[in-house]
C-alpha cells in the first residue's frame, strides 16, 4: 500500500470555501484526503476516474468530467483505453499528488471504475448500490443491505458495505479479475431481479422512477464497462461535506445514518476504530460464480 506522505501539489485559492454551510475549504478537503490517503488509495490508484467537478463549490456550477481539461494539473495521469486510441484519453492518478491535483481542480466526488487500467475488460469488484425511493425507512434500507448480502454469500463472495454519503448504501464485493463486464452485470442483474420478483413489495430493478414511490431500486448497472460509483472515504458534492464511509456489518443500525459521517468527523471515526472493517478486502476475493438464478429465489 502506498506510504503515508505530504502532497507537494501548491494550492490555489486554498481558502476558497467549497461546502459553506460545513466551512470546509480547498485546503481543508486536501488535508482530509491526505489523512485518509492509505485508506482510500486502494480504491482509486490505477483506475479511470470520473469526477465530480464544482469550481464555485456545492452550491455552483457541477459537471462530471472523465476527460483531460486545460490546465490539468501535472500529477494528474492521462490513460487511453487499449481499444480506443483515436479517443480522448481518461483520468487517473497514482500517488497522493495526484489526488491534491484533483483537489486543486475542484473534484468534490471521485467515481472510479470497478477495473484497473491494468485490466480494463475484467473488473475486480462489483457493486449493488441500494437506492431507497421516497418514505423508504432507514430500516427497510438496512434489510435490504442484508438480504443482498446474503444472496452474494450464497454464491460465494464476500459482500462489504459502505454508506454513499447519500441516501442509500452500497454493496460491494471484491472479485478476482477473471470475468469480463458482460458476466459480471449478468450477474448483478440476476440478483438485482431475483429480489424484485421475491419482494415487489419493497424492491425494484428497473431505474424508472415512476415506479420506485415507497421501493428500494436495487441498481445494478453500475457494473457495466464504463460505469461507476462514488469510491470509498470519496466526499460527496452535498450539504454537510459528507463522505462515502466503509462500516463494519455490525454497525448497521440506527445509530448510523447514509450521511453520518463527513470531512469533519470521518478522523474521529477513524481513530476510534479498533480495525478497518475492510482490512481483508482485497484478500477476500473471490470468482464469480454462475449468473444462474437459484432454484426458488431466496429469502432472508
Amino acid at each position: 500500500m502506498p506510504k503515508a506522505q505530504r502532497p507537494k501539489v501548491a494550492l490555489t485559492h486554498p481558502d476558497r470555501i467549497y461546502w459553506p454551510d460545513a466551512r470546509v475549504t480547498k485546503a481543508g478537503l486536501a488535508e482530509y484526503y491526505t489523512s485518509i490517503w492509505r485508506k482510500i488509495a486502494p480504491y482509486i490508484v490505477r483506475r479511470p476516474l470520473a469526477l465530480l467537478r464544482c469550481p464555485d463549490g456545492i452550491d455552483g456550477q457541477k459537471f462530471f468530467q472523465k476527460h483531460a481539461w486545460k490546465g490539468l494539473n501535472p500529477n494528474i495521469v492521462l490513460v487511453t483505453e487499449p481499444n480506443k486510441k483515436s479517443e480522448e484519453p481518461l483520468i487517473s492518478v497514482e500517488d497522493l499528488d495526484g489526488l491534491v491535483g484533483l483537489v486543486q481542480a475542484a473534484a468534490l466526488e471521485i467515481h472510479p471504475w470497478g477495473s484497473t487500467v491494468a485490466d480494463w475488460e475484467r473488473p475486480d469488484k462489483l457493486i449493488m448500490d441500494l437506492d431507497p425511493g421516497e418514505e423508504v425507512s432507514w430500516e427497510a434500507i438496512i434489510a435490504a443491505a442484508k438480504e443482498t448480502a446474503a444472496r452474494l454469500r450464497d454464491r460465494g463472495l464476500t459482500p462489504f458495505v459502505k454508506t454513499t454519503g447519500g441516501k442509500g448504501l452500497h454493496i460491494v464485493a471484491p472479485l478476482q479479475p477473471k470475468a469480463g463486464w458482460p458476466a459480471v452485470k449478468a450477474f448483478t442483474k440476476a440478483i438485482a431481479e431475483g429480489m424484485a420478483a421475491d419482494s415487489p413489495d419493497r424492491y425494484v430493478a428497473t431505474i424508472t422512477k415512476s415506479k420506485r414511490q415507497g421501493k428500494i431500486l436495487i441498481d445494478y448497472l453500475r457494473n457495466q464497462r464504463g460505469m461507476t460509483a462514488v469510491a470509498p472515504y470519496s466526499t460527496r458534492a452535498r450539504p454537510g461535506a459528507p463522505v462515502s464511509m466503509p462500516l463494519a456489518w455490525e454497525e448497521l443500525g440506527p445509530s448510523i445514518g447514509p450521511a453520518s459521517f463527513t470531512v469533519s468527523n470521518a478522523g474521529i471515526r477513524l481513530a476510534s476504530l479498533t480495525a478497518d472493517p475492510w482490512e481483508d478486502f482485497q484478500a477476500a476475493a473471490a470468482p464469480l460464480a454462475s449468473a444462474k438464478p437459484m432454484p426458488g429465489g431466496r429469502k432472508t
